[in-house]
């Protein structure tokens, strides 16, 4: 089975050794994303913008690996407060 790495600069890059996605035959698994926008690598100000970057960085992977959001199966929505 053939996998091809995913990666735009349109969500941030990867922190770790991992990749933004990997697209094996049509199915596409996405690594996680956080409210950073990807033009200034600043955090989102306030929980309802994290939210909304978090969704447009995963929407901007989903774009690169050649589908929307509309296409997904699943998500997995994880809410912690870091401090």
């Amino acid at each position: 089975m053939n996998k091809e790495i995913v990666s735009t600069p349109a969500a941030p890059a990867a922190i770790g050794p991992y990749s933004q996605a990997v697209k094996t035959g049509l199915v596409v698994f996405t690594s996680g994303q956080i409210g950073l926008d990807p033009k200034t690598g600043q955090l989102a100000t306030d929980f309802e913008a994290q939210v909304r970057q978090s969704f447009a960085n995963l929407d901007a992977v989903a774009r690169a690996a050649g589908g929307t959001l509309a296409n997904a199966v699943k998500f997995t929505l994880f809410l912690t407060d870091l401090s």
